[in-house]
C-alpha cells in the first residue's frame, strides 16, 4: 500500500512541476481550440480545407511544417538491413537491398506529393534491438552514409505552404526503433526476462549497465542520423517495444533505478534517451516521441502516468509527442479496415484538452481521407494528423486535397494485404490498391510515354479489380483500350465485398477507379461498354476488324463459385456466395456454411450482422465509432489501465443469426486468412457466440427438407450430425473462367497467341484483389513487347535478401 501511495504522490508532483526534467527547452506554436492562421486577411486561407492546410510553426530553430500531415512510419523493407557482405551471395537474392536508392526514390514522391514531415520506417540503434535477423539498423559510420542519399533527395523538394513562405522544404526524420521482446530474433532484450505472445524467443533482462548502454545507442543513432542529414528522429515508445516496455510493471519488474512501483523510475528510459538526445544534437532538431496513449492491454498504463510523462517529455526538449494505439499483443483491432475512420483521435483529444502540454500534438491510426483530418484538426483535437499506409495508396494524397481533387484520391482500404502483411514475412512492402508503392524504380507508369509505333489496340473482358488495373495503366500509358463487361458496373468481386461489416472502404476503390476510367474515356484513350457481354466469335471477329481491330486480348472475366459434389445441392435452399452477396437473397435464421475460407468467413459476417429490414450499404463514413469501442471493450474514458472496459461492460450487437461454419480439412477455421488480420475475423464470429465452427468435415447429402447431413472427424471419434437449418450457403472456393482463353486455343488460329488471362480467371485463389491488380499493372507495362507471350506473362516483385533470410529462419524454427 505504501508503494502505491508513494507512485501516485511522485505522479502528481510530476503533473504539478515543468522542473523534474528540465532540458533544453524547445519551443511550438500550435492551433490553440479550432483558430486559423490566415497570414493576414485572410488570403492565405485554403479554401477546401483550411485546417489541415495550416502552417504549424515549430519555433525559430526549425522553422515552419507547410501542413498538418505528417507522413507516419511503417516497415517498407526498403530501409536497408545489416546482413554481413559475405552473406548476401549466399542469399541469391534478386534485390539484396544495400544501396538505399529505392528507398529515396519513394520518400521524394511523396514527399513530391505534399506531406510536410515524413518518417522512415523503424531502424534500430543496435543487434538486440532489430525487428528481424539483420534488420534496419543505424550504429555506424558505413550505415550513416548510405542514408544521404535518401535525405539529399527529399530536401530537393519544396512543398507549398500558406505561411509567411510560399515553400518549405520537405523534411524527414528517422524512427529509431528497439522492439525489445518483439524481436523476432535470439538477441531479444527487455525491462525484464519475458517473452511476448508474438515471438517465439524469450528475451533477456536487460542489466542496469546494459540499459545505460542502450541510451547511448539510441543517442548515437540519433547522432548518426543528423549527420546523414535527417531533420530529426521519433524516438519509438509505444506500441508494445522496449521503451513501452519499461514504462508498464506488466513487462518491468526490476528493482533498480529504472524499474519497481515507481513510475518516474520505470520512465526514467524513455526521459534519459530524450533528454540526452536533445543535448547532442541541438534545438535545430526535431524530435518526435510517440507516446502510448491507450495500451489496450492488461495492467497497461494509467492516465495519470500517461500525462505525467507527456509533461515531462515536453520538459526534456520534444518537439512533437505522435500518439501511439494498442500493443502489437493486443486482442482489439487498430489499425485494420474494420476500425472505423478516426476511431482513437478522442483519446489525442483527451490529452489535449488536458491543457498540460503546449507542444503540438498529433493523432493517428486509421485516417485515410481529407474529411477526416479537417473534422479532427477543426474539432480541436489535435494539431497535426499522422497517417502512413494512405500514402502507399496514394502519395500525392496531400497535393490533391490542397486543390479540391479529393475524387481523385486512391483511398487506403486498411487492408494490410500488401503492407503489414508483407512486412512480418521480411517481403517489400507494396499496397493492394497501388503495386508501384515501394516499387517505384521498376514499375513507371508515365502517362503517354509508349511511342506511337508501340501503341496497341486492346481488348479487356471483365472490369473486376483486375481488368480494372490492367485498363487503367494501359490506357495511361498511352494504349488504346477497349474494357467490356456483362455487368452494368464496375469492380467485379469488389462490388460483393463492400457489403461485408468491416470492408465499407471497399467503396473506396470503385468510387477511384470509376473516377479514372470515365477520364480517360472522356480523354478518348478508353471505351468502356457495360452491359456487354463478349464471346469468342466476337473475338475473333474484332481481332480481325478493319476499323475496330484489336491488337491483343486480356481475359480478366473473374471466377464462378466451385460447386462440390454433395447429393441434393440443387434443392432450393441451397444457395451460393454469389446469391447471398451479389443478388440479395433472402436467408434464414439458421445457416449452414460450406467452407471456412476468406469468402466463407466474410460471408459468416455478413449474416451476423445483416438485417433484411436495413439493406443499405453502409459508407466507411457510416460506420459507428462509439458501437465499435464498446463492442471490442476500450474505454474512451480511460479510467481503467490500458484503457480497457470491464468484461460486463463490453456490448456486442446482438447477432441477427445462428450459423454453422464448417471446413473439409483439420485444424482451426480461417489459418489460412491474413496473417495481421485473421485474428480478428475469427474474434468477431466468436465473441457473437452465435457461430459453431466444424473443422474435418465430410458433406454427405442435402436431403428432401433442406438440411445437411454431415459427418465430423474421422475413425472412432467420427460423428453423424443433421443440420435442420434454413439455408445451405456454398463458399467451397472458385474455379476460375477461362471459357474464352480455351475457346481461342481449341481453335488452333491466330488468336490462341493474341489472349492474355489475368486475375481470377488466370489463379482462382481466394479473390486474391491484391494479386490480381499487381498482375494487371504489371503486364499493361509490359504488353507491347515480343517477348511477352501468354504463358510467360505474369511478372512479379524482385524478391529481397530480407524474405529470402526469413525464410529460411521459419524453416530452421519448424
Amino acid at each position: 500500500m505504501m508503494s502505491m501511495v508513494q507512485n501516485s504522490s511522485s505522479i502528481r508532483r510530476l503533473l504539478n512541476s515543468k522542473r523534474l526534467y528540465r532540458g533544453l527547452s524547445s519551443t511550438s506554436a500550435g492551433i490553440n481550440g479550432s483558430s486559423l492562421h490566415d497570414n493576414g486577411g485572410g488570403s492565405n486561407i485554403n479554401p477546401h480545407y483550411p485546417h489541415m492546410f495550416t502552417p504549424l510553426d515549430l519555433g525559430p530553430d526549425i522553422g515552419s511544417l507547410p501542413n498538418r500531415v505528417i507522413m507516419g512510419s511503417m516497415h517498407t523493407g526498403l530501409e536497408g538491413h545489416s546482413i554481413p557482405k559475405l552473406m548476401l551471395p549466399l542469399l541469391n537474392a534478386e534485390d539484396d537491398h544495400t544501396d538505399l536508392t529505392e528507398m529515396a526514390c519513394y520518400f521524394a514522391e511523396r514527399a513530391k506529393g505534399g506531406v510536410s514531415l515524413m518518417v522512415t520506417g523503424g531502424v534500430s540503434p543496435n543487434r538486440q534491438g532489430w525487428v528481424g535477423p539483420f534488420a534496419g539498423k543505424l550504429s555506424t559510420e558505413t550505415e550513416r552514409d548510405r542514408h544521404k542519399l535518401v535525405t539529399d533527395m527529399v530536401h530537393s523538394i519544396q512543398i507549398p505552404s500558406y505561411g509567411a513562405n510560399p515553400t518549405e522544404p520537405a523534411r524527414i526524420c528517422l524512427q529509431i526503433l528497439h522492439t525489445g521482446r518483439y524481436a523476432y530474433h535470439p538477441f531479444a532484450v527487455s525491462a525484464s526476462s519475458t517473452k511476448s505472445p508474438i515471438s517465439p524467443f524469450p528475451a533477456k533482462e536487460l542489466s542496469t549497465s546494459d540499459v545505460k548502454a542502450t541510451i547511448r545507442d539510441f543517442v548515437n543513432c540519433a547522432v548518426l542520423a543528423k549527420e546523414a542529414g535527417y531533420d530529426g528522429v521519433e524516438i519509438m515508445g509505444s506500441e508494445g517495444y522496449l521503451i513501452n516496455q519499461f514504462l508498464v510493471s506488466k513487462t518491468n519488474q526490476r528493482s533498480d533505478e529504472y524499474g519497481g512501483e515507481n513510475f518516474v523510475n520505470r520512465m526514467r528510459l524513455a526521459m534519459e534517451i530524450v533528454t540526452e538526445t536533445r543535448k547532442a544534437c541541438g534545438l535545430d532538431f526535431i524530435i518526435i516521441f510517440r507516446l502510448s496513449m491507450l495500451d489496450l492491454v492488461k495492467d497497461g498504463s494509467s492516465w495519470e502516468e500517461i500525462k505525467a510523462l507527456a509533461q515531462a517529455l515536453e520538459n526534456a526538449g520534444v518537439t512533437i509527442i505522435n500518439t501511439g494505439i494498442g500493443w502489437h499483443e493486443a486482442r482489439i483491432p487498430t489499425i485494420a479496415t474494420s476500425v472505423p475512420r478516426g476511431a482513437f483521435s478522442w483519446v489525442t483529444k483527451k490529452l489535449r484538452d488536458e491543457n498540460i502540454v503546449s507542444i503540438p500534438l498529433c493523432a493517428t491510426n486509421r485516417i485515410n481521407a481529407p474529411t477526416t483530418i479537417e473534422s479532427i484538426l477543426s474539432s480541436g483535437s489535435a494539431d497535426l494528423i499522422s497517417m502512413a499506409r494512405p500514402f502507399l495508396a496514394d502519395p500525392e494524397i496531400v497535393n490533391k486535397s490542397r486543390v479540391g481533387r479529393h475524387e481523385d484520391i486512391n483511398t487506403c482500404i486498411g487492408c494490410n494485404q500488401a503492407c503489414l502483411d508483407h512486412a512480418f514475412i521480411g517481403k517489400t512492402a507494396s499496397c493492394l490498391v497501388n503495386p508501384r508503392a515501394c516499387h517505384e524504380t521498376e514499375i513507371d507508369i508515365t502517362p503517354n510515354s509508349i511511342s506511337a509505333k508501340d501503341r496497341l489496340n486492346i481488348g479487356v473482358v471483365g472490369a473486376g479489380p483486375a481488368g480494372m488495373a490492367f485498363a487503367h495503366t494501359a490506357a495511361t500509358i498511352g494504349h488504346n483500350v477497349t474494357l467490356f463487361d456483362k455487368s452494368d458496373v464496375i469492380g467485379g468481386q469488389f462490388n460483393m465485398a463492400k457489403r461485408i461489416p468491416g470492408k465499407e472502404e471497399f467503396h473506396e476503390t470503385i468510387r477511384y477507379f470509376s473516377v479514372q476510367l470515365r477520364k480517360l474515356e472522356k480523354e478518348g484513350k478508353l471505351d468502356i461498354r457495360l452491359g456487354t457481354e463478349v464471346s469468342y466469335d466476337d473475338m475473333d471477329r474484332l481481332s480481325s476488324s478493319v476499323d475496330d481491330k484489336i491488337d491483343k486480348w486480356i481475359i480478366a472475366a473473374g471466377v464462378d463459385p466451385r460447386v462440390p459434389n454433395i447429393p441434393g445441392l440443387d434443392h432450393p435452399k441451397v444457395l451460393s456466395y454469389i446469391d447471398v452477396l451479389r443478388h440479395k437473397a433472402k436467408v434464414g435464421r439458421k445457416v449452414a456454411v460450406i467452407g471456412a475460407g476468406g469468402i466463407g468467413f466474410d460471408v459468416s459476417e455478413y449474416l451476423l450482422h445483416h438485417d433484411d429490414a436495413d439493406d443499405h450499404d453502409k459508407s466507411a463514413d457510416e460506420v459507428n465509432v462509439e458501437e465499435f469501442l464498446t463492442k471490442w471493450g476500450v474505454d474512451k474514458h480511460n479510467s481503467g489501465r490500458g484503457g480497457l472496459l470491464p468484461d460486463e461492460q463490453i456490448q456486442i450487437p446482438p447477432p441477427h443469426r445462428e450459423i454453422i461454419l464448417m471446413q473439409r480439412k483439420k485444424g482451426k477455421l480461417g489459418a489460412g486468412l491474413g496473417k495481421t488480420t485473421g485474428w480478428i475475423h475469427r474474434s468477431e464470429l466468436v465473441r457473437s457466440k452465435a457461430v459453431e465452427m466444424l473443422p474435418q468435415v465430410s458433406y454427405d447429402k442435402v436431403d428432401e427438407d433442406g438440411n445437411l447431413h454431415i459427418t465430423v472427424g474421422t475413425g472412432d471419434k467420427k460423428e453423424t450430425r443433421v443440420l435442420e437449418v434454413d439455408n445451405i450457403i456454398l463458399c467451397a472456393g472458385q474455379v476460375s473462367k477461362k471459357d474464352l482463353e480455351k475457346a481461342a486455343m481449341d481453335a488452333g488460329s491466330d488468336l490462341a497467341g493474341k489472349v492474355f488471362t489475368i486475375g481470377g480467371a488466370y489463379e482462382a485463389g481466394e479473390l486474391d484483389a491484391k494479386r490480381a491488380i499487381d498482375m494487371g499493372t504489371r503486364l499493361a507495362l509490359k504488353i507491347k513487347d515480343d517477348e511477352v507471350v501468354p504463358g510467360k506473362h505474369k511478372f512479379n516483385a524482385d524478391v529481397g535478401a530480407e524474405e529470402i533470410l526469413y525464410k529460411k529462419m521459419m524453416s530452421f524454427i519448424r
